[in-house]
């Protein structure tokens, strides 16, 4: 077993690397360093990264929407390095994401994944979220994306 020295905190520009390295690993179609950059200039307040030590154990990147009407999370991309998958560190950047954002007022998070991400899907299920819509074509590979949507309770 894996001895963790977790530490959960805003991700900084210098973290963009090791970021980005670890979007090649763990995904089909990564962004690339100019859209992650962008990003964390965008939303410095909802970005997080999960740290080991030296290690960057995984992220997540999102941004605050405002409909006009009212205010909800986006997650737009979030990943764990293979080696620290299972041990719980996806869980704890989704809850402490939510935290900011219900700080920042927002009455639910959404997020999109891979239809065929079944995984995943699995994952966001347990902590909450429900599926809402189906987008057709969502992915540059033409593969669909399922909306998955979490209300928080005030």
């Amino acid at each position: 077993m894996m001895s963790l020295h977790l530490t959960i905190r805003r991700a900084r520009p210098e973290d963009i690397p090791q970021v980005v390295a670890l979007e090649r690993i763990a995904f089909i179609d990564p962004w690339d360093e100019s859209t992650l950059r962008e990003s964390l200039d965008v939303f410095p307040e909802t970005c997080f990264v999960a740290q080991n030590g030296g290690d960057l154990a995984g992220f997540v990147v999102a941004g605050l929407e405002d409909t006009g009407d009212e205010l909800y999370g986006h997650i737009m991309n979030v990943a764990v390095a293979p080696e620290y998958r299972r041990l719980g560190i996806g869980k704890r950047l989704i809850r402490r994401l939510e935290q900011e954002f219900m700080f920042m007022g927002a009455s639910g998070v959404q997020l999109e994944v891979r239809i065929t991400n079944t995984s995943a899907q699995e994952f966001y299920r347990y902590l909450g979220y429900r599926e809402v819509f189906q987008i057709s074509c969502y992915y540059s590979n033409e593969e669909d994306a399922l909306v998955m949507m979490k209300w928080f309770r005030f």
